[in-house]
């Protein structure tokens, strides 16, 4: 580490503080951690390298001390998997393009954490949050990994998740891996991150990044992002490409930004669209996506837009109720006209047909994933990976098991007549009968609803305890949502959701930055001990 030669061009407030966290209370208020730095922009910290006060070297190292302070020790997250070796050389790489005339554009030099799930060819593992993978890399960096790089990006590290991002077992706890263990909520530490995107939405809480990476399948995004206090975005199913991702569902998956607000996470959508020959959905994106959607941050984004509550998909807990109430009133005092209620549909089939694909869905693409590894990888197929399990269920299984895993491994090939007709059935009910009716119907530009409970306690016994908040739709149809802080429920962040039809990524942006600058509701965590 360079610390001292780093030091040099830092702002005085950060060159003078020191790393080390107080051994008890509200860790996160301490002034030695929260400098000059803190909670900055990618276009604000872009600003400031632009003028010579700040270094992509000098940055990095910061978010490096941060994390040194509080992932391991201090409050001890646990968010962050793996740190990569060659973070340090890509920023003073980037510091000397900048230097020489060269600039790539809103990425360069900025710090970013993605997911253990993605692949990177580098010094660094991917492994699910499974020993499984522990002791293989991949032969190519995922499509958006190698965005991030050519943008100039600094791939600062991988973060925790939930083994397999949480599909292995009908009783997991979301934020625990094998190889990770288990990550905390910064905001209460005896509180879940939800999953399964949870070293993201608790490293980017902690501010242990400019910007960060998720993915998801159903929720795995928007949940620990409302959980955790951030803007999550699940793109349009294909706006980013799949490949070297590790999947569950092809019909599903996709990767998305975690960040703290809105415009840093339109800065980072935009900078990783593009068509990718390794994953055809990414071909209907032509002509669709957009390279920027910094254009889409309009104050007066909800003025006049006719905004449709899903108020079936409330209900699931008073508090957050009485935010919900408080985000309408300010959505109206904003300009929106509010259609209240706008629900959708609860139809029963939807669960049952969705847990089908994705079994088809999960055995067809590991098995072709783990192809992609090469030779030596420890697993080859989806039965290898149960076999794994088995012999090593004193590290893999201490917790739970893997229900999920030996399901999907019961399922024939994608041209079964029952994965084909459940898949119709699910885009019947959440496009035909579901999104596409209640939009038409209402004449709506966007549907919100809550998008997640206050965080439960964690409990690795007895497994997660959700009881609401409504992902399935946007997931299942393949279309995009956006959650964006809503408000704080006992010192607990909730958030909200907007949804749109395909490839209205943009119109979605402007809505969630409207309503992100008039309510200000993201709290900075402290991370208490417990709410007792």
């Amino acid at each position: 580490m360079a610390a001292a030669a780093a030091a040099a061009t830092l702002p005085p407030s950060l060159a003078t503080a020191s790393p080390s966290a107080p051994s008890s209370g509200p860790i996160g208020t301490s002034p030695r951690l929260e400098d000059a730095l803190f909670e900055k922009t990618a276009a604000e910290l872009s600003s400031m390298m632009a003028r010579g006060e700040l270094t992509s070297r000098a940055l990095t190292e910061r978010y490096l001390q941060r994390i040194a302070a509080m992932d391991k020790q201090g409050p001890a997250i646990n968010a962050v998997i793996e740190l990569n070796p060659d973070a340090e050389a890509i920023a003073a790489a980037m510091d000397a393009e900048r230097k020489a005339g060269k600039v790539r554009g809103p990425l360069h030099g900025i710090p970013v954490l993605i997911k253990d799930n993605i692949d990177s060819a580098d010094r660094m593992r991917t492994t699910a949050g499974s020993l499984a993978l522990a002791d293989s890399r991949p032969l190519q960096d995922a499509f958006i990994v190698k965005r991030l790089r050519e943008a100039g990006a600094v791939l600062l590290g991988k973060t925790n998740l939930s083994e397999w991002a949480n599909y292995r077992s009908t009783r997991s706890t979301s934020g625990w891996s094998g190889r990770g263990g288990l990550t905390h909520n910064p905001y209460v530490l005896d509180r879940n991150t939800s999953g399964s995107s949870s070293g993201t939405g608790a490293a980017l809480a902690a501010d242990f990044a400019t910007l960060g990476i998720g993915t998801e399948t159903d929720g795995s995004i928007i949940s620990p992002s409302g959980i955790c206090g951030l803007v999550g975005f699940k793109p349009t199913l294909g706006l980013w490409s799949r490949s070297g991702i590790i999947p569950i569902a092809a019909s599903q998956d996709t990767a998305g930004p975690m960040c703290r607000t809105v415009a840093d996470a339109a800065v980072l959508l935009g900078a990783l669209t593009g068509v990718d020959a390794r994953d055809p959905a990414t071909k209907p994106s032509a002509g669709k996506a957009r390279t920027d959607y910094t254009a889409f941050l309009k104050g007066d984004g909800l003025r006049g837009k006719r905004i449709g509550v899903a108020r079936a998909q409330a209900g699931f807990n008073p508090d957050v109720d009485a935010a919900l109430e408080a985000a309408i009133i300010a959505m109206k005092e904003d300009g929106a006209v509010i259609i209240d209620p706008a629900s959708l549909p609860t139809p029963s089939q939807l669960g049952p047909a969705e847990l089908t694909v994705l079994d088809y869905e999960y055995k067809a693409g590991l098995n072709a994933y783990f192809a992609s590894r090469g030779p030596n990888v420890a697993v080859k197929t989806l039965a290898d990976l149960i076999a794994w399990n088995e012999r090593e269920k004193a590290r893999e299984m201490p917790w739970f098991g893997q229900e999920i895993l030996l399901r999907a491994q019961k399922c024939g090939p994608l041209t079964d007549k029952k994965y084909l007709d459940a898949r119709a059935l699910c885009l019947r009910l959440t496009r035909t009968q579901g999104i596409d009716a209640v939009m038409a119907k209402h004449r709506l530009d966007a549907i919100v609803l809550p998008s997640n409970q206050p965080a439960w306690t964690t409990d690795l016994l007895n497994g997660d305890h959700f009881t609401g908040g409504d992902t399935t739709y946007a997931s299942v149809s393949g279309y995009p949502s956006i959650t964006v802080p809503m408000g704080m429920v006992h010192g607990l962040p909730v958030g909200l959701s907007f949804i749109g039809k395909a490839w209205s990524e943009g119109a979605l942006i402007s809505y969630a930055f409207a309503f992100e600058q008039v309510t200000r509701a993201r709290r900075a965590p402290t991370y208490l001990r417990s709410l007792g």
